[in-house]
């Protein structure tokens, strides 16, 4: 009796986990779709009524739109690293820095997925990135996504995905720069009414900077498509969870690299056919490092005791709209260190900080002020020749920001937000400053707020292995070498 058990104990196992032989229809498939520099809220189903993302909008109309969904850090690699880790960037050594690497002792739950019987690939175009990944890949035999491939169409015919699971990371470049100048407007788009944050000045150069970068966010919402139109050309959109989103904000002045709602909250919609309930808005706090623990959970696999991160399946399966888990999705936290080493030279420094957020405040925390947050403006002094201010990339806002920043009080109000000296400390009253421009940090009626705030971001990264709440001046994230070549400008 008892080898009777274990036998059929045996056969359960190889049918559950040996690729090739779970069931399509058992578990569900995976189709991760993560644009480079696609910044919240442009996209149709935010309002943003310039930049046409159909298909975005369709995701989240027969599915979830996550209204506060933040990245771990505004800046690619460390992003991406968060999010294939479950882990937040500042407990990855060397992966909280962009052009950087993985350390070998951290998972992807990609993997997990391989080693549970899911096929797995990803484009060719930008997924991990960008960086070096040759120890990693050395120590756990591949790409933390697996297989490449040329598209998603290429990913089903060569493999056995139609048959079994599987998870396919759809990447691109777009919207990152460089832009074919004036395309947005060629193309269409009204620059008279794009989203223009406020901390801009007025100005046509900058509304058709903007347009560019819609047009390329688009492109990408297109390549979406094409992905949704083969999975219902085969029979598997029904069965297979889609999420669509972006690394971080927008390629902008005080946007990318930034801690403000424009550079760390991004769209963010899911559909999966019949097992959530379609046409819902949440307003639960979510973030990147919670993507793998909730699709390891989904697909039945024990999640990592030394992930981070929290699984949402309890959002996905509720029914209601709106703030569903108060308890535990009020706030969140992110942060950055080194995007690029745009400080005056020798220093190979970058600009650590750290955000907490809720609905009501965004407390920040700089913990050196007397470095640039953008970089030097000094040409000649930085890192990279001929570049200025390079922790922010080129292009015709930037250019104009800079050049303009003496023509009157807006140019220069606009020029302060986005390349000048900040504080120790910032603090925005959202109800009021939705923009989050005017720092309350030092008005005495939020002293108790501030306190209060500064208490709960630093029990936070407490719980959250953050090396800096022990030591505010830690530097080993500094001490890492930097693997790109360049400046701010350059376009892994």
């Amino acid at each position: 009796m008892k080898r009777y058990l274990l036998t059929l104990l045996f056969v359960s196992f190889v049918m559950r986990f040996a690729i090739g032989q779970v069931n399509q229809n058992q578990y569900p498939n995976i189709v991760f779709c993560l644009a480079d520099d696609w910044g919240w809220p442009h996209a149709g189903a935010y309002g943003d009524s310039a930049v046409k993302t159909p298909n975005f909008d369709r995701i989240a109309n027969e599915g979830i739109l996550f209204n506060h969904a933040y990245v771990s850090s505004p800046s690619c690699t460390p992003s991406r690293n968060a999010f294939i880790t479950g882990k937040y960037h500042w407990e990855l050594g060397s992966g909280a820095n962009l052009w950087s690497t993985l350390p070998e002792n951290h998972q992807s739950f990609i993997h997990l997925l391989a080693d549970h019987g899911y096929v797995t690939g990803r484009t060719k175009a930008k997924t991990w990135g960008p960086g070096n990944l040759d120890n990693w890949i050395t120590h756990h035999g591949s790409h933390p996504s697996n297989e490449a491939y040329q598209t998603f169409e290429e990913f089903l015919e060569y493999t056995n995905a139609k048959k079994t699971p599987f998870f396919f990371w759809l990447g691109t470049s777009d919207p990152h720069r460089g832009y074919e100048r004036s395309s947005g407007k060629q193309s269409g788009i009204d620059i008279s009414k794009v989203h223009f944050f406020k901390h801009y000045p007025k100005s046509d150069i900058i509304r058709n900077d903007i347009a560019d970068y819609y047009f390329e966010v688009q492109r990408w919402d297109s390549l979406v498509g094409s992905v949704i139109a083969q999975l219902e050309k085969h029979g598997l959109l029904e069965n297979t969870i889609i999420i669509m989103t972006g690394d971080h904000g927008m390629p902008f002045p005080r946007c990318k690299g930034n801690l403000y709602d424009s550079g760390v909250r991004v769209p963010f919609a899911i559909r999966w056919g019949k097992e959530v309930k379609a046409g819902r808005n949440v307003d639960d706090f979510i973030s990147f490092v919670d993507i793998a623990p909730t699709l390891l959970e989904i697909t039945g696999i024990k999640v990592s005791e030394d992930m981070t991160g929290k699984s949402f399946v309890n959002i996905l399966k509720s029914n209601k709209t709106g703030m569903i888990d108060p308890d535990n999705r009020s706030d969140i936290v992110f942060g950055r260190e080194r995007h690029v080493p745009a400080q005056e030279k020798p220093n190979m420094g970058g600009y650590p900080s750290r955000g907490y957020r809720n609905k009501e405040f965004l407390y920040i925390r700089n913990y050196k002020p007397d470095l640039w947050p953008a970089g030097t403006g000094k040409l000649g002094y930085t890192n990279f020749p001929n570049q200025w201010y390079s922790d922010c990339d080129g292009g015709p806002t930037k250019d104009y920001i800079i050049k303009n920043k003496d023509k009157d009080e807006e140019h220069f109000r606009a020029y302060q937000l986005s390349f000048a000296k900040r504080p120790v400390e910032e603090l925005y009253d959202l109800k009021n400053d939705p923009d989050q421009l005017n720092n309350i940090a030092t008005d005495s009626v939020y002293v108790r707020i501030l306190e209060s705030l500064r208490v709960k971001l630093h029990n936070k990264l407490t719980i959250l292995n953050d090396p800096r709440v022990k030591n505010p001046d830690y530097d080993e994230f500094d001490n890492h070498p930097y693997l790109g070549s360049g400046g701010g400008t350059k376009k892994p």
